[in-house]
């Protein structure tokens, strides 16, 4: 294989990406994919398997931070792979039968759109959702917890494999339910850890497929690193009440446009 030459404009992606995946927390496979979709016109199933290794390697460096903070959850983390590792590798054999583009187009399409309203609502209620968990949640059952969030992982699996998508704010706002007693910090940090095996194989089975752009990849992966940086540093200084509803409000928008 040979080194791929980099594109500017992809690398302006994934730093735009990047930059509001530091500034909220959220948003990595919710925005990256539509915009490869809708403005870069890529094909839908190269945009997802793409992006599904993009976040493998974007959020390998979280897990690291998480870990090293200590704000993993392993257990949490775990259950969630119990159910999405071998929900990712059903919808990796599902997708193989439908590999040719005129039929895997509006499949991804449809479900790429419907998952980035779900995210985007999510982020609008995320407070609402904290604060039912909070209150009508706290006792639930440990092994119907343990048995949820197996079946969280594996909803996650099939979605993030056919869309790139859920794995952030549809993850963390699951978590937030099944878990209200655990401190944010270590739900995301959980979710993220939880990310990586699954965007990995996942976009691993997509690379078998040949519906990975690796010199998409690295020019993206480029610009998104020192993007994460940035944002990370400037989102102390803006509110979130500020940046989740445009977030919200560009997921709503995109996933119109490819639902329909």
């Amino acid at each position: 294989m040979n080194f791929p030459d980099i594109h500017p404009l992809y690398t302006a992606a994934g730093f735009a990406v990047g930059l509001l995946v530091g500034l909220t927390g959220v948003g990595g496979g919710s925005l990256m994919t539509p915009v490869l979709v809708l403005l870069f016109g890529v094909h839908p199933a190269t945009a997802v398997g793409t992006d599904l290794l993009y976040a493998s390697i974007t959020k390998t460096g979280g897990t690291f931070v998480h870990g090293f903070n200590r704000t993993v959850d392993w257990s949490v983390t775990g259950r969630l792979a119990m159910g999405s590792v071998p929900a990712t590798a059903i919808a990796l054999l599902a997708l193989s039968f439908f590999s040719p583009a005129s039929t895997s187009s509006p499949v991804i399409t449809t479900v790429l759109g419907v998952a980035l309203i779900l995210t985007a609502i999510s982020l609008l209620f995320r407070k609402q959702v904290l604060a039912l968990a909070a209150t009508r949640l706290e006792e639930l059952a440990p092994r119907r917890v343990f048995i949820l969030t197996i079946a969280t992982g594996a909803v996650l699996g099939v979605l993030v494999t056919i869309s790139s998508v859920g794995a952030g704010a549809l993850g963390i706002t699951a978590l937030i339910f099944l878990y209200p007693k655990l401190p944010t910090a270590r739900i995301v940090g959980s979710d993220i850890a939880h990310a990586v095996p699954l965007t990995l194989i996942a976009g691993c089975g997509h690379w078998i497929m040949g519906s990975v752009d690796w010199t998409l990849l690295v020019s993206l992966v480029i610009g998104s690193l020192p993007g994460i940086v940035l944002g990370s540093i400037v989102s102390s200084r803006i509110p979130d009440r500020v940046l989740r509803p445009i977030l919200a409000a560009t997921l709503i928008v995109a996933g119109s446009k490819l639902a329909l």
